[in-house]
């Protein structure tokens, strides 16, 4: 096929649209139902009108829109005896945008949209995004139907707000919430993001209103409350409080109690980022590159180092390979963590004044940040240890591990080395 140019970067250009747009015109003759036939054949329609200069609308929109010149310079370009039946059906519209609803829009958003941002995740991470945006489309179907995403309104999203807001905020007097803010504010972001991607994928000169926007529910009710610091000592630090967990998971609960990190990074560290024979025996909370085996972390602020000192020395020298049993199974350690310490009476069964969820392993963490405040730790130091971001330019390395080992040692908890 001619690309018609002698400019080699625009000819590039033109063959990379023409090459998505036969990718997904072999697609739909692959596709399993006729909404991804349509869908397919419309998205090849669109790049290859781009690859030939046009924008692409479906017939009835040309001639609602566009001046005689436009309509005539559409026909001039397939004039070419070397025009493709697709160029034509590309330059005149020839096929309607689809019709596709809710759960198909999911797919393309899974399959076509965010591939690139999943890329660096790893399986468990994958598997866990997936999880969360699903919730908010099955959601939102169970109360609307798998309807067409062209005929979602206002009033179908205030169903679902409507769903949540009945879950954490009931009216009825005396009513306590059954779901957490958090939940209820991921599923309408999602949604409103599923809305948005997904029209500016399939057409994005069009100008639609986001039905989900200004849909939100605040979650700073949510913090989990953190353990006293009597608590901490009295039953979670007392000799063998776990001696019923097997020795990883203790393990990886003794670091959470002593650093403030995340149960989720501590079970994925390995021996490349535990590093004991140094100066200042550390762990190095990082993204992991490997090509086979990715994982991110939660945020660019979360990546840091942190020393080892006291009961976080002690531990990471019994476990200095890691905990192989969680590793990538940060799912299956949050709900074991969670019920072994039910199971050890180490988790109050009250909520506290104040609060609209109760204590969970993961109060651990926020019982750290109490002893870093309660400690006169500076501020800054605090939210690199917890890998919070920092409210300013960030320059130098936050200080160096010396002085974050010698802070560290004024947070050190009391720690039976047998139970270790």
């Amino acid at each position: 096929m001619s690309l018609k140019t002698s400019d080699k970067a625009i000819a590039r250009l033109k063959r990379d649209h023409l090459e998505a747009a036969d990718n997904e015109y072999w697609a739909s003759l692959l596709a399993d139902h006729a909404g991804e036939v349509t869908l397919r054949r419309y998205q090849s329609a669109v790049r290859r009108a781009d690859a030939i200069g046009l924008t692409y609308r479906p017939v009835q929109e040309i001639l609602q829109r566009e001046s005689l010149p436009e309509v005539v310079a559409r026909f001039k370009t397939i004039m070419d005896e070397r025009a493709s039946p697709a160029d034509e059906e590309a330059a005149l519209g020839g096929i309607e945008a689809p019709r596709v609803t809710v759960t198909q829009a999911f797919k393309v958003y899974c399959e076509e949209i965010k591939p690139a941002e999943l890329r660096g995740k790893s399986e468990a991470q994958k598997k866990s995004w997936t999880k969360v945006k699903r919730r908010a489309v099955n959601n939102f179907v169970a109360l609307n139907g798998d309807m067409f995403m062209d005929e979602i309104e206002r009033r179908h999203a205030l169903k679902l707000f409507g769903f949540w807001r009945d879950r954490v905020a009931p009216a009825e007097k005396g009513a306590r919430p059954t779901h957490n803010p958090s939940s209820a504010k991921k599923d309408m972001g999602n949604m409103r993001q599923l809305f948005r991607e997904y029209w500016a994928h399939v057409a994005p000169e069009e100008q639609r209103a986001n039905p989900f926007d200004g849909l939100t529910f605040g979650d700073s009710e949510n913090s989990r409350p953190p353990f006293t610091h009597e608590w901490m000592v009295t039953k979670i630090m007392a000799a063998g409080a776990m001696a019923s967990f097997n020795d990883e998971l203790r393990g990886i609960a003794y670091m959470v109690a002593a650093v403030g990190a995340r149960p989720s990074e501590i079970a994925n560290l390995d021996a490349s980022v535990i590093i004991l024979n140094a100066p200042v025996p550390h762990i190095f909370i990082a993204p992991r590159m490997d090509p086979d085996d990715p994982r991110e972390t939660k945020t660019r602020s979360s990546i840091r180092a942190i020393p080892l000192v006291g009961l976080a020395r002690a531990v990471m020298m019994r476990f200095p390979a890691g905990f192989p049993r969680y590793f990538n199974k940060e799912g299956t350690l949050s709900n074991t963590l969670n019920k072994a310490m039910r199971a050890a009476n180490l988790i109050p069964d009250e909520i506290p004044p104040g609060y609209n969820v109760g204590h969970s392993a993961y109060s651990m963490r926020h019982s750290f940040e109490d002893r870093m405040k309660a400690a006169g730790l500076d501020e800054e130091l605090r939210k690199i240890l917890m890998g919070h971001a920092i409210d300013r330019p960030k320059y130098g390395l936050g200080g160096a591990l010396e002085w974050r080992a010698a802070e560290l040692e004024k947070v050190n908890l009391p720690f039976d080395e047998n139970s270790i």
